[in-house]
């Protein structure tokens, strides 16, 4: 199932928190070897950490982490201003952009797991009134967006082939809901009502139709 979280209620998941920043280190720091920081305790923050971002979480059956995002309004400090802002005109502040960062996948998620994250945010979007979300993603990415069925505007870029680093802006209407849902096996109904039930609302409407 989805989990939001804001990171001041992670206490309440504790054995999930730490599964999800030690996953977090595996991914970022053992897999992929950015140069982040890892604790004692193997798990990987940062400074945006510490600003009560929103956490995605996929619980898995058993309980434990499949895998995560994390978002934070662009009004705040976000990493695409304090980081990438070089592959911008300018910086992204807009209480109706928010940033989304540090997709993981715990090793072994099955494949359905990309997708339901994604869904995840998707509700974000509809529940919070927010119209994209902006992030920084690499090139191994390109292919895992292009199977989700939520692919970014690409707003700029560094470097080339394995080594591309981009800016993208990603917009989540009725048809890439559904795309979406599809390839995660997950019915909009039962989405809606994870988000409803987290944020303690009554289930939200699915996208209104267009056109």
């Amino acid at each position: 199932m989805l989990r939001y979280l804001y990171a001041d209620q992670l206490h309440r998941h504790s054995a999930l928190a730490r599964a999800m920043f030690r996953d977090r280190a595996d991914q970022f720091k053992t897999r992929l070897g950015w140069e982040v920081d890892v604790d004692a305790a193997g798990e990987e923050r940062d400074a945006y950490d510490a600003l009560n971002p929103l956490y995605v979480i996929w619980e898995t059956p058993e309980g434990g982490h499949g895998g995560s995002m994390r978002f934070l309004p662009t009004t705040g400090p976000v990493m695409v201003n304090d980081h990438f802002g070089h592959l911008l005109d300018g910086p992204i502040r807009s209480p109706l952009i928010w940033e989304c960062t540090r997709f993981c996948l715990a090793r072994g998620a099955e494949a359905h797991v990309a997708a339901a994250l994604m869904l995840g945010g998707g509700e974000i979007m509809q529940g919070f009134g927010v119209k994209h979300f902006v992030g920084v993603f690499d090139a191994r990415m390109v292919r895992i967006y292009r199977m989700i069925g939520s692919s970014p505007k690409v707003m700029g870029a560094q470097g080339t082939g394995r080594e591309k680093i981009s800016v993208g802006l990603w917009a989540f209407d009725a048809a890439a809901q559904s795309r979406v849902a599809t390839r995660a096996g997950i019915s909009p109904t039962r989405s809606h009502g994870w988000f409803a039930h987290a944020f303690g609302q009554t289930p939200v409407l699915p996208f209104a139709k267009t056109g």
